[in-house]
């Protein structure tokens, strides 16, 4: 079975368009690799920002994925910062790796723009990114397009170290997330919804409660066409709010516009923010449980002790082939 490693970082609350857009198929593709999940809580440091409880953030995080469907006994599930060996095989890797190519990542390039005192842990994270997946012999690391060429890196390097020492490492395929059903802002349909956006109005969060999730979609942008019919170019908010509903409900668009043929817009919305309010209260439901409990806990001490045994045989190994006394 192949191996396939994610990374997530513990910063901001998941979004609807988050849970539909990413984590439904994740769910649903459970059980077809090895599968390891960590919380990335290393890389969440990179830009110092004296708000985050990474703690808390951590443990909410993954308390949202397993409401959300990620089953412990399909996934092994880590923090980061629980595994010394990633850092360790980090610096082992930058020494086997350029200033040139690191400086050369884009978003290094984007994000050492804003500010004139970025930290050397912006420039090297791709390092340790590729020790995140290089340790674990991953084939396959699902990215957005904006990590792609991160991936890439893993796989120069992989290449040049396997070249200098013998075949040591997998060298990893990423695989650009065929991401679902993309959710739009509801205010700006135009754009993506995400937590990242100026107005969050236009933006449901997993843990919102059921009373703002139904203010915002009520207020989400329409036409005045009064016409239930999907059509992205013409009826954006419309087309995005019965994504949302078919999304959720599994129903197909046909089936969905025949239900709200002829339905006015007031009912419509109504319709929608009920199986969004009830869906999403079931994951706050699971998502207290998980966070109230010591079940969260064993979960991640399990993925801890599996992590590092199978990190450190690595390790091990790539010390033997560098020549370090042992």
């Amino acid at each position: 079975m192949k191996k396939m490693l994610t990374g997530l970082q513990p910063t901001g609350i998941i979004t609807l368009g988050n849970y539909i857009g990413s984590i439904k198929q994740m769910v649903e593709n459970q059980g077809k690799y090895e599968s390891y999940i960590f919380v990335a809580d290393m890389h969440a440091i990179t830009v110092n920002d004296d708000k985050r409880n990474l703690k808390e953030n951590t443990r909410s995080l993954v308390a949202l994925y397993l409401a959300c469907g990620i089953d412990p006994k399909l996934n092994t599930i880590f923090v980061q910062s629980q595994n010394e060996y990633h850092a360790n095989l980090g610096y082992f890797l930058e020494c086997n790796s350029y200033f040139g190519e690191l400086s050369r990542m884009h978003q290094f390039k984007e994000k050492s723009k804003k500010s004139e005192s970025f930290t050397v842990g912006l420039l090297t994270y791709p390092v340790l990114m590729a020790a995140d997946i290089l340790l674990y012999d991953a084939d396959i690391v699902p990215v957005g397009i904006d990590q792609k060429q991160h991936v890439e890196l893993a796989r120069d390097i992989a290449i040049r170290f396997n070249k200098r020492y013998g075949d040591t490492f997998v060298v990893p395929n990423p695989e650009i997330k065929s991401e679902g059903t993309k959710i739009a802002d509801l205010l700006d349909p135009t754009i993506k919804m995400s937590k990242s956006n100026e107005n969050q109005n236009g933006v449901i969060r997993l843990l919102d409660e059921p009373e703002v999730i139904r203010k915002k979609i009520m207020r989400a942008t329409t036409d005045s066409e009064m016409l239930v019919k999907y059509d992205p170019e013409n009826k954006p908010g419309i087309s995005n709010l019965l994504n949302i509903y078919i999304s959720i409900t599994g129903k197909t668009m046909e089936e969905a516009e025949k239900e709200f043929d002829g339905c006015n817009y007031g009912t419509f919305k109504t319709k929608v923010a009920d199986v969004v309010v009830e869906k999403i209260s079931e994951i706050q439901k699971k998502y207290y449980e998980y966070l109230n409990s010591d079940e969260l806990d064993k979960i991640l001490a399990d993925g801890r002790e599996k992590s590092r045994e199978i990190a450190k045989k690595k390790y091990e190994l790539v010390k033997e082939k560098i020549g370090f006394y042992n």
